[in-house]
């Protein structure tokens, strides 16, 4: 790369779900492969973060892992540098798998966007919230794209945005910032988060960015880990932030049943 190119931009793409929310339809496929509109969930991210000015896709495969890489390869990459994080011989969940793409040697020393393959949204402009974060010489260590949509679980934010922890108010479970972030702290839960006091609850939307500090601390994590539970981890000492999506975007979770039909 000569010195007028811009750098890179890269974006990881988490397809490596067995899709059980969408069975039958997985049972013969991949979640990725699924069509929403007539057009395939990656098919559809990956224009849509081409058109966002990234170059570059890394891509976890686990669940009928050839076809999708047959899939993306067919159609070269829909414009993208492709590299496909293989997770054949174990699921690792969120954050193992990025964790292996970064072990791997697939993610560098540079930000990179995460991004949910099930994650169809509108009025949200990906490129704009890779650069609001990666040419912030201020950065946090990570960014958590949100929104006030209601949902089964919640982020807790305080007053300037920062996580501050994680609640789950069906099964009474909460959880802080800190080392104990993995063990659920016993206590009563409301069942209206929002009357949580000192703290606001946000949905995730499942697009987040990792910048080269988050992803140096990701490296002595286990193979198999949640990564909300890493930056309720890390939170205590790196500033994970949470991000407003604008109050017109809208965010589906395209990986049920329910909201595919």
């Amino acid at each position: 790369m000569n010195a007028c190119s811009p750098a890179p931009r890269t974006a990881m793409i988490l397809a490596a779900g067995l899709g059980t929310r969408l069975r039958p339809l997985t049972d013969r496929m991949p979640k990725a492969l699924v069509p929403f509109e007539g057009v395939p969930m990656i098919q559809r991210l990956m224009v849509r973060l081409r058109e966002a000015g990234f170059t570059r896709a890394v891509i976890n495969v686990h669940h009928f892992a050839d076809m999708l890489e047959d899939f993306v390869r067919s159609h070269g990459g829909f414009g993208l540098e492709v590299e496909f994080s293989d997770e054949r011989d174990l699921l690792r969940d969120t954050g193992g798998g990025i964790r292996h793409a970064v072990m791997s040697g697939l993610i560098g020393d540079e930000p990179v966007l995460v991004h949910n393959v099930d994650i169809i949204t509108e009025g949200i402009d990906p490129g704009a919230f890779f650069n609001k974060i990666a040419d912030n010489a201020k950065n946090p260590a990570a960014a958590l794209l949100v929104s006030d949509r209601r949902a089964s679980r919640y982020l807790l934010a305080d007053s300037d945005g920062m996580l501050r922890g994680w609640v789950h108010p069906a099964k009474g479970i909460f959880k802080s910032t800190g080392s104990a972030s993995r063990t659920p702290v016993q206590g009563p839960v409301p069942a209206d988060p929002h009357a949580m006091p000192g703290c606001t609850p946000l949905a995730f939307s499942g697009i987040h960015i990792l910048t080269p500090t988050a992803l140096q601390l990701l490296r002595p994590w286990p193979e198999i880990f949640s990564v909300i539970d890493f930056y309720l981890d890390i939170a205590e000492e790196h500033p994970v932030c949470c991000i407003s999506a604008p109050p017109d975007a809208v965010i589906t979770d395209i990986g049920k049943l329910s909201e595919l039909r």
